[in-house]
């Protein structure tokens, strides 16, 4: 029988940490020019950089974790029947961590040992292992380390299912997971359920990661001869599959650093990829047509992916990741009309194939033992016809909520009930109104009283709301008598800046300040400094903003990066040696002191740096291995009694490795 049942999921963690207060504004350009060799078609072009433009407004970052970990409780919800066993934690995204087959005990996931955060999402914070689910906008989903909705549906057999659910912020939609584990069935079933509720067309993006256990011998296939490859050096080009530049691809442990291969399925083709181990057991996820990118991720194998893997957990642990995506590629977003919904159907089972012929040479041989296999678990009829099933049961009310998300859904519905908007929000995914909190109730008083509430600006100024309607609810607000403060003008510049206004939001940035004199807007009013090429006139903005709150940390660092962008080095060092100790020890202080103290000639001031264990290095981010270069090269001209040359910087690059704890470099 399927059973669902509340447990506690106990590991060493990490705390997230407060979020950032202040605002951080979408890329000017929406679409990005995404490079491709000449051998990519026309086809494969259409959408790619289409809306891609970096944004995570209205969400704050989450960027107040650090590498400390304590044993911890997390609130986890198990989906059981005889033959799989299935754990998801709602507070995290919703993050199926553990997929057991009951039958022989394996775990077919990457099953993080630790909780560790890393900077790789959209809103920094992200962490590895499990099953992700990323919607609306390309890159690690805004609320992946953040609560979820979920809540007892009756599934079509009438077993338990658990659903998960969410109003998406950015974009302003609703999105719906469905799983089901059918009584004696070997797939765990998950139905995608996302509703654009606008009378106009949103650019959508979906991609589910599932990340399996880096082992020997390991092999990733999918039902496509060619792919798109990102090798991390440059754009996509098209390579056939399996070899490229005379390695397998779809050999991890071959990969020499790290790599994407999106696969190009032939059209018709049924969308599938799996993992199969040397030993022919393995992991398979198989979906419905309208999920129809595949891809594989790998960290390789050289020093940095080695790093980035013990970095998200720890030695001896790691992983690759096998998506699916909406799109062929995470470069693009895809048009979904007004008002419309879009559905599939994803089955995630376990794999016991011959190895003899997956891990052979004849890659057609391959693929097609897999595929027989996929369809001798559940054929291409029996996915279709669950899904129709699934289809049906996902629009009905559910019948319990296990777990709370935010209130933004909640505040969503009240504005509707509030401006007559006709639209009413799906009953499969309710948001009630005790989900209302702290964070919306200033805007529920605008909503509901037409007036911001006014605080002080010793403050933090709160959460955020930047979409059309707010910033209308916004503008009525400033044009009334006890509406017209700095708080209100400056989440009106907010909202402004975000709808690319920059006109607008610097006029309601200064109007803030006339006010009340307060860091947030001169801060951002720098940011439009910065923005315009006027880099010295930031800097002047951000020391006023910095002499207000000298205590906000994401503020010091900006101002800190601003002096070193304008090579004012003693003047950075300076404002480090005012910092309280704890803010002094933070990642980007010491990284802002280390560049400053290298180019006034300090190299023992450097050296101690290095020492430190950094938490907040992004994805992609070379800053520590370059520093450490740049101080071998000052030694280096120093041991020769000159100043430091090119010919020293390369002798540096060259000739000496990166200790490991400093080397994140992903490309070759």
């Amino acid at each position: 029988m399927t059973r669902l049942y509340a447990t506690a999921y106990r590991l060493p963690a990490a705390d997230l940490g407060p979020e950032n207060p202040l605002p951080f504004f979408r890329a000017r350009e929406e679409d990005v020019v995404v490079g491709v060799a000449p051998n990519v078609p026309l086809r494969d072009r259409r959408y790619l950089g289409w809306r891609v433009g970096w944004r995570v407004l209205p969400h704050r970052m989450q960027d107040g974790y650090s590498r400390e970990r304590r044993v911890k409780d997390l609130d986890a919800l198990v989906l059981q029947n005889n033959r799989l066993k299935a754990v998801f934690l709602p507070g995290l995204g919703g993050r199926l961590v553990s997929l057991e087959d009951l039958e022989d005990g394996r775990e077919l996931l990457a099953r993080n040992p630790v909780l560790q955060f890393a900077n790789l999402a959209l809103r920094n914070a992200w962490f590895s292992g499990g099953v992700e689910w990323n919607p609306g906008q390309p890159g690690h989903h805004t609320l992946t380390c953040s609560p979820m909705f979920a809540a007892r549906v009756s599934t079509p057999d009438g077993a338990p299912g658990l659903r998960l659910y969410e109003w998406d912020r950015v974009k302003g939609f609703i999105w719906q997971l469905d799983f089901w584990l059918p009584n004696d069935a070997p797939v765990l079933l998950v139905h995608a359920r996302l509703v654009n509720p606008h009378d106009h067309a949103i650019p959508l993006y979906w991609w589910t990661n599932i990340a399996i256990q880096e082992a020997e011998g390991l092999r990733v296939l999918v039902p496509a001869s060619t792919a798109l490859c990102n090798a991390y050096r440059g754009g996509l080009g098209v390579v056939d599959l399996p070899v490229m530049e005379g390695w397998d691809i779809t050999f991890p442990e071959q990969a020499p650093h790290a790599f994407d291969f999106f696969a190009r399925l032939p059209r018709g083709a049924r969308p599938w990829i799996a993992a199969v181990q040397r030993d022919g057991t393995g992991f398979f996820q198989v979906s419905t047509p309208r999920l129809r990118g595949r891809k594989l991720f790998c960290w390789g194998m050289n020093a940095g992916g080695r790093r980035w893997q013990e970095y998200l957990a720890q030695p001896g642990f790691g992983y690759v990741e096998i998506q699916a995506g909406l799109a062929r590629t995470q470069m693009e977003c895809l048009p979904m009309p007004a008002g419309s919904v879009w559905t599939w159907t994803e089955a995630f089972g376990s794999l016991r194939v011959n190895p003899n012929r997956t891990h052979a040479a004849d890659w057609a041989v391959a693929c097609r033992e897999v595929e027989d296999e996929i369809h001798t678990v559940i054929s291409k009829a029996t996915l279709e016809r669950l899904h129709r099933r699934l289809a049906r049961t996902a629009q009905m009310p559910p019948e319990e909520l296990l777990a709370y998300g935010s209130g933004w859904g909640a505040l969503e519905r009240c504005r509707r009930a509030t401006v007559g908007d006709a639209k009413p929000m799906p009953a499969s995914t309710p948001f009630p109104e005790e989900s209302l909190g702290k964070e919306q109730g200033p805007w529920l008083t605008l909503l509901e009283e037409g007036v911001f509430p006014e605080s002080p600006p010793e403050a933090e100024p709160g959460a955020f709301m930047v979409q059309e309607e707010w910033r209308a609810l916004l503008e009525a607000s400033v044009n009334r008598a006890n509406g017209s403060h700095w708080l209100a003008w400056w989440h009106l510049g907010n909202a402004c800046m975000e709808a690319l206004d920059e006109a607008g939001a610097e006029e309601a940035w200064r109007r803030s300040v006339a006010c009340r004199r307060n860091a947030w807007a001169l801060r951002n009013l720098a940011i439009v400094s910065m923005r315009r090429g006027d880099t010295q006139r930031a800097v002047e903005l951000l020391r006023e903003a910095w002499e207000l709150r000298p205590d906000v940390a994401a503020l010091t660092i900006e101002y800190l990066n601003a002096l070193l962008e304008c090579k004012e080095y003693r003047a950075a060092l300076a404002v480090i040696r005012c910092l309280p100790e704890p803010l002094r020890d933070h990642d980007r202080v010491l990284i802002a002191q280390a560049r400053a103290a290298l180019a006034i000639g300090d190299l023992e001031g450097v050296e101690r740096i290095f020492r430190h264990e950094f938490a907040l290095i992004r994805e992609g981010e070379v800053s520590l291995s370059d520093l450490w270069f740049e101080w071998q090269a000052h030694r280096l001209a120093l041991a020769d009694g000159v100043e430091v040359t090119e010919a020293h910087r390369t002798r540096a690059r060259n000739g000496l490795q990166p200790p490991r704890s400093l080397d994140f470099r992903m490309a070759g």
